[in-house]
């Protein structure tokens, strides 16, 4: 693949692959409280394009940053760096509200 400059990479959870070609990725990190100097965890969720499919519900995957191909889709997956376990999986299942 023609690399055009630094991309932005994130390493994330997948939360939701409900969507077709699309996985919804919940991306955290850890800022500073500006007046306490405490640390906080603050949550992302963005959509990443799955071209294959392959992606699970609690797979920690590896994002980068490409052009838009959606309205909201501006990631895309790069490699999965870990499968979830499949008694993670259901308790993630089971968490999401049904439709």
């Amino acid at each position: 693949m023609h690399q055009r400059g630094m991309s932005k990479e994130r390493k994330g959870v997948v939360a939701s692959n409900r969507m077709h070609k699309t996985v919804v990725v919940s991306v955290e990190r850890i800022v500073m409280h500006p007046k306490y100097k405490k640390f906080l965890k603050r949550r992302t969720k963005v959509k990443a394009h799955d071209e294959k499919n392959e992606c699970q519900v609690g797979d920690r995957v590896l994002i980068v940053e490409c052009r838009p191909l959606s309205r909201e889709k501006r990631w895309r997956v790069s490699r999965i760096l870990e499968r979830a376990v499949a008694g993670d999986r259901e308790a993630a299942a089971d968490t999401q509200p049904a439709a």
